[in-house]
């Protein structure tokens, strides 16, 4: 029987899946996107935020019509301790105006949802509940996919399936990743009511918050919590790198119940009721950590290539974004008919023109620098800048002159002078090293 061929096979229907598939349907392209889950996002993990201008270059104008929760105007950052917390942040009511809009929060299975909605509307066509099982490989070419039913032959492969990139495995393309290169993130989505949201938070309207938060329960470990601001909803959850859970035998669900509980947390999500709860392994080694992006016939775009910012918290952006260059490398092919791994190379031209490989450049001694001075970064210095705050506000028969020399002196018992100065040193060193990338 005479094999049938579509442009382009897509397995994921995530952001990587989705974007790629909605670039090559506008485009004109025969695509058809594999989905393991009952639909695009179902199977998703992820409680954030998504960035309005990279998202807009694949749906314009988004804000328009897609289930967005909350315009993003305020980023807090809280340094916890074991009892208390200083929190600082940056507000801009200027991100609520169109043409200022930065990010918006989001529930994964209604935004992933809508987006698939958007493919199909452009001429992708979508099949959901199905697993592919491997990859199909002729001739060093890779020409398709196996599901447990049938064959689905391509002139180009886009593999999106996200961390556990079981297919890459199985072709060979990468090995299992090191412990030490991903994060096992928890959440849970807490449902509280609209006005209590925006009365906690202090927003108004539609304006959302995003907390980034350090120490805690996460306390000396690679790791760090967040909570999300929906409508009627609030995520809060912590990523732990899965090498720290396991050298410390931490079960990430206990870390997220005592942070839950922190002073500092605990009145933010008071009487919620929970709606979901979900684990899920987040991507974290970055540029070093890369697996070969693409082969003969073949490209990887999303998590299943370690396409992450853990930095920044940025996930779904560095995804949509490398799914409309593989969509965009395979219009090329397609149009010249050319599969080869060097035609599909372009792919990588074109991470490296963006600021997703950029970022990921500068970035990719970070995660070393953290894990080797993690109770340094994490530890250490969060606690006494909580201790030097409690110094300043409290008042008591001790002189002022006083508490800073015993503050002071407390630092370098523990932390001598020559060891502060080297970790100063460190962190320069790092700072200039991402300046001037």
């Amino acid at each position: 029987m005479e094999r049938e061929y579509v442009d382009a096979v897509i397995v994921g229907g995530g952001p990587a899946g989705i974007a790629a598939a909605m670039t090559l349907a506008k485009a004109g392209k025969e695509v058809v996107l594999i989905e393991r889950g009952d639909f695009p996002g179902s199977k998703n993990v992820f409680g954030g935020a998504i960035y309005a201008q990279p998202t807009a270059e694949i749906f314009p104008e988004f804000w328009k019509d897609a289930p967005v929760e909350r315009c993003n105007t305020e980023h807090r950052y809280a340094l916890l301790g074991e009892n208390d917390g200083t929190v600082i942040g940056y507000r801009n009511e200027e991100h609520l105006k169109e043409g200022h809009y930065n990010s918006f929060s989001e529930l994964r299975p209604k935004w992933d949802r809508w987006c698939a909605e958007q493919a199909e509307a452009a001429g992708a066509y979508i099949v959901p509940e199905t697993l592919v099982t491997e990859l199909i490989q002729e001739d060093g070419k890779f020409i398709g996919v196996k599901t447990e039913e049938e064959e689905f032959y391509a002139r180009v492969t886009i593999v999106a399936e996200g961390v556990n990139s079981v297919l890459t495995k199985k072709a060979g393309l990468h090995k299992e990743w090191e412990s030490e290169n991903v994060a096992l993130g928890v959440k849970e989505v807490i449902k509280l009511p609209e006005k209590v949201i925006q009365d906690r938070f202090n927003l108004t309207d539609d304006s959302g918050v995003i907390y980034t938060i350090i120490g805690g329960p996460m306390k000396g470990s690679v790791g760090l919590g967040y909570i999300y601001t929906n409508k009627d909803s609030v995520v809060v959850g912590l990523g732990i790198s899965l090498q720290d859970l396991q050298r410390n035998q931490m079960k990430p669900y206990e870390v997220l119940n005592l942070l839950k509980e922190h002073p500092i947390i605990k009145p933010l999500i008071k009487d919620g009721e929970l709606l979901e709860y979900s684990a899920h392994l987040i991507p974290e080694g970055g540029y070093k950590a890369m697996p070969k992006l693409y082969e003969n016939g073949l490209i990887i775009a999303g998590d299943a290539a370690m396409l992450v910012n853990n930095v920044h918290w940025e996930g779904t952006n560095l995804a949509m974004m490398s799914g409309k260059y593989a969509a965009e490398t395979a219009i090329e092919a397609l149009e010249k008919e050319d599969y080869s791994e060097n035609m599909l190379s372009l792919y990588r031209k074109k991470l490296e023109n963006s600021f997703v490989l950029k970022d990921l450049k500068s970035y990719k001694n970070v995660m070393g620098f953290i894990e080797k001075n993690s109770s340094a970064v994490m530890d250490f210095y969060p606690s006494k800048i909580n201790e030097f705050f409690d110094n300043f506000i409290t008042v008591d028969s001790i002189p002022k002159a006083q508490k800073y020399k015993n503050f002071i002196s407390d630092i370098m018992k523990q932390r001598p002078i020559p060891k502060i100065i080297l970790d100063f040193i460190k962190f320069a060193k790092l700072g200039g090293g991402i300046l001037l990338k």
